[in-house]
């Protein structure tokens, strides 16, 4: 696939950098056509050493990956071989896998919500700036049944330690940006207005650098070896989901506008409301 024939992504490389913008309307979900264009993207930028930074944004401004799409589920079938690429993770951990292994330095800036699935996106990058009036991150998957299945346990561990892991990972609370900086779930928060100029400063001196000088500091901070925990979270998301509370949470949320801007503004209401009229 060529970098200019994507149906929800966009991807224009200046001056080392790949500068690639998420358009999945109507909010961003992450669905299987974007996970298909993630892995080949990914995978076409991997062995071009003339891009040194990747840099993910969104098209859509009150909306960086809204969470994995609900009815991914009934195309599991179809997306086997892409699940099949890494035997060490499913599906969605595959995403995170690929983006924490990235030779490129890959950084997220983000200026609307990110959840569940999105949330654990940004916590696979290596660098996530976020703008301090507009950004939300929630890993939301309790609020439909479920644990994360995308890495975000694992993530979330490693990012802010455990016993905020598990206040993130159970409230399924949506936080602000200097929240989750504070909790070093992201690296910093920035006022919205300077956010462009502020990750356009980040990535000039990156990709001033040489790929060498680049792949070393990589390689002398790596990314954890987080297989046996992957493992471990795909067995329980997988009993879970296959349970008959989710679908009658996810049948609800759709209902009540999940996957509609409106519903996304506050999708944790939603949840809350839908699991409470069961």
């Amino acid at each position: 696939m060529k970098l200019n024939s994507y149906t929800t992504l966009r991807v224009a490389i200046d001056a080392g950098v790949a500068w690639i913008t998420l358009d999945n309307p109507p909010v961003n979900v992450l669905s299987g056509t974007l996970i298909r264009e993630l892995h080949d993207v990914l995978g076409t930028l991997r062995d071009d050493r003339s891009v040194r930074v990747i840099v993910f944004s969104s098209a859509n401004p009150e909306f960086f990956i809204a969470h994995v799409d609900i009815h991914i589920l009934d195309e599991m079938d179809e997306l086997q071989g892409i699940a099949d690429r890494n035997p060490d993770a499913n599906l969605f951990q595959g995403v995170g896998e690929l983006l924490r292994h990235q030779p490129q330095v890959t950084i997220v800036k983000l200026a609307g919500k990110a959840r569940a699935g999105g949330a654990e996106f940004v916590a696979a990058a290596d660098m996530t700036f976020a703008a301090r009036e507009s950004a939300g991150i929630g890993q939301s998957e309790v609020l439909m049944g479920i644990v994360p299945g995308g890495g975000g346990t694992q993530y979330l561990r490693e990012r802010v330690g455990r016993n905020r892991a598990l206040e993130l990972l159970l409230t399924g609370d949506l936080v602000d940006a200097d929240t989750a900086a504070a909790y070093g779930w992201i690296n910093r928060a920035v006022p919205a207005a300077e956010l462009d100029a502020f990750v356009d400063g980040v990535v000039e001196k990156i990709a001033a650098l040489s790929p060498e000088l680049i792949a070393a500091a990589k390689q002398l901070v790596p990314p954890a070896d987080l297989t046996a925990g992957l493992r471990a979270e795909n067995d329980a998301w997988a009993e879970l989901v296959s349970g008959a509370l989710p679908p009658r949470l996810m049948a609800g949320a759709l209902e009540q506008g999940a996957q509609t801007p409106e519903g996304e503004r506050d999708l944790e209401s939603v949840m809350r409301s839908v699991a409470a009229g069961l």
